[in-house]
């Protein structure tokens, strides 16, 4: 079925604690950045990132910043993950590969706008976590794997969109590959957190590729695993 026609964006109807404070500020400031697509603010708004951080930054849930995790990695900005998120063009018949699960809060996000997330990390304990913050939630349409992100996921391709949470030197040659005709992949691409480009590429029916420059942005490195 296709996406619902966009509806008027309703602020929180949570109580007006601290949390939800600044919860509706981050909403507010993510429409005044460009962000208008009202199931994308809905599915932030109702995803608790607050789930998704280390203890010691609950508090900061809620910021318009990128917070460490777990193994040396980050839960990505929030501002960043709306504009990722908006820049696939989702709708809940497809199905989307993820690279780079780390805390879950991206893939928790996709999973209130696609049929069903397929995600990929290549650190153990993080993939753990994610999965028992899934669990918790009640997710059921989001399946996972460790494994190297760089060789995507062949037994479950073609995917409609892809998205990876890492930056690369360059596009992997197998994610454009699994990825379906008319298909679209969001990815942050450079050999230096100075220099990185996030890219929306768009495959057409014929495979021919278009690149489209979105935005300057930091992610850590998309690491390919010891063959």
């Amino acid at each position: 079925m296709p996406r619902k026609k966009p509806t008027a964006f309703h602020a929180s109807a949570h109580s007006p604690a601290d949390g939800d404070a600044n919860r509706i500020r981050l909403l507010m400031k993510l429409r005044n950045s460009g962000i208008h697509d009202t199931e994308v603010l809905s599915a932030i708004e109702n995803t608790p990132r607050e789930l998704f951080v280390e203890d010691a930054f609950r508090d900061h849930a809620w910021d318009d910043t990128a917070l460490p995790i777990a193994s040396g990695q980050t839960i990505s900005q929030p501002t960043v993950v709306a504009w990722m998120t908006w820049a696939l063009e989702l709708d809940p018949r497809m199905r989307v590969l993820e690279i780079g699960t780390g805390s879950g809060y991206q893939a928790a996000i996709l999973s209130k706008l696609a049929r069903r997330v397929y995600t990929i990390e290549r650190h153990r304990d993080l993939l753990g976590q994610a999965e028992e913050r899934f669990k918790k939630l009640g997710i059921t349409n989001i399946v996972t794997k460790r494994g190297d992100g760089t060789k995507g996921w062949k037994e479950a391709a073609p995917f409609e969109r892809i998205i990876v949470t890492a930056a690369a030197g360059e596009v992997p040659a197998a994610l454009l590959d699994q990825l379906a005709p008319n298909g679209i992949m969001v990815v942050p691409v450079g050999n230096s957190v100075a220099d990185q480009i996030l890219l929306r590429i768009r495959k057409d029916e014929n495979g021919r590729i278009a690149t489209q420059h979105l935005m300057n942005v930091r992610f850590v490195p998309l690491v390919e695993e010891n063959k």
